[in-house]
């Protein structure tokens, strides 16, 4: 009898566009079935303002991936970020009251301890990643099982959110008959889709540039050194434009999308781009050297913002391995130089890697976070089955 397919999907319900991607787990590799690109709705400054319409984007997509995969999608990973997301260090100490060998209850004790951190009112905790253990005052430890100590400690960082963000989130997705398997930090999505575990250990950041919020990760080693949300996002880069062109925000979106790039150096002086114009207005236009000008100092405020962001928990340029942008707003031309310039490392998109028939199309930072999410997915579903097959053999001997 064969045995039962096993999907995995992701779902990026982004302010801009929501995103759902859809694989099967055969053989432990990842294949892309199918996947969908609807406009958001109900969104307001990075959260949920209208969760009805959040839920009718959502079931939109869920119709379109489903027909494109040619299945029924029952669960996904969804992606979590927007201005309530949070990082902090923590840290976790047991006792062990004696010289003894550490075993695997007591990692999960000193992590657990690690967990118990005093939350604001309406704060929750996403999720927890160690990054070393201090094993008898004697730190960076990866995996301390097997020594012997009296003291165990643990250095963890932990993100958390909105309470009342995470359940709306949740009760959408709900609402359009899917059900939640986990929900992660979105820039950490597109940092598992995108990054080589060899490449977050010389020193990473991820920057996901969404439409109205922008989040960062930064890993170094094998630990997450950072976790934390920019006030600069994509719709800053239209409003700028909308302001200094005295045009509307729709308006704005289209001369950045055909005419915007972030270096205002390269256009020449004489390039003009009209400008659209009311039928009752005459025509107008303006530099394409100045319409980058505009874009170009708000790339340099993005830049900035993440290099104190760095500079606060001492990464500032220590990323040997580099910077990865991801989302759609990272597509804007030349906005990589301008990193590179600000941050003094190298930068490159984050494309999404490692699924099987991912189509060429698709090789898109903006992608990278929904194929993230599916891949963490598929992670759990296999977890799930190893932990079921080894449950199972121990009733069969």
């Amino acid at each position: 009898m064969a045995a039962k397919p096993i999907y995995a999907a992701g779902l990026d319900a982004g302010s801009g566009k929501t995103r759902l991607v859809v694989c099967t787990l055969e053989d432990g590799r990842l294949r892309f079935l199918g996947c969908s690109a609807v406009p958001s709705q109900g969104w307001l400054k990075g959260r949920i303002a209208d969760q009805r319409a959040v839920s009718a984007s959502i079931l939109a997509a869920l119709g379109q991936a489903e027909a494109a995969a040619g299945t029924a999608i029952e669960s996904v990973v969804v992606g979590l970020g927007g201005p309530t997301i949070r990082g902090a260090n923590s840290r976790g100490v047991l006792e062990l009251g004696y010289v003894r060998e550490i075993e695997q209850p007591d990692i999960n004790r000193v992590v657990n301890r690690a967990s118990h951190v005093q939350l604001q009112e309406d704060r929750m905790l996403l999720q927890l990643f160690p990054q070393d253990f201090v094993v008898d005052d004697h730190p960076g430890h990866r995996n301390p099982r097997k020594m012997l100590a009296a003291r165990l400690e643990i250095n963890v960082h932990i993100i958390t959110c909105s309470v009342q963000e995470h359940n709306a989130l949740v009760g959408a997705v709900n609402q359009a008959h899917l059900a939640v398997e986990e929900t992660i930090f979105e820039a950490l999505g597109a940092c598992y889709a995108a990054v080589l575990p060899d490449e977050r250990r010389e020193g990473i950041a991820v920057i996901d540039i969404g439409a109205q919020s922008t989040q960062l990760v930064v890993y170094y080693g094998d630990a997450l050194h950072l976790a934390s949300t920019v006030r600069i996002c994509g719709d800053h880069f239209t409003r700028d434009l909308a302001q200094g062109l005295c045009l509307s925000f729709e308006d704005a979106e289209l001369v950045k999308l055909e005419y915007g790039a972030a270096l205002a150096e390269p256009s020449p002086d004489n390039v003009l781009v009209d400008l659209p114009t009311p039928e009752n207005r005459e025509h107008r236009h303006a530099t394409r050297r100045f319409v980058n000008q505009i874009i170009e100092a708000r790339a340099e405020e993005l830049f900035r913002f993440v290099r104190s962001e760095l500079s606060r928990v001492g990464m500032d340029r220590a990323l040997m391995g580099g910077v990865f942008l991801t989302g759609g707003g990272a597509r804007l031309p030349d906005l990589c130089d301008v990193a590179e310039r600000v941050l003094q490392c190298q930068a490159r998109f984050g494309l999404p890697f490692g699924i099987q028939d991912w189509p060429e199309t698709m090789n898109d930072p903006e992608w990278s976070t929904a194929a993230g999410l599916a891949m963490y997915s598929a992670k759990l579903k296999a977890q799930e089955r190893r932990a079921t097959a080894g449950w199972l053999g121990k009733l069969l001997k």
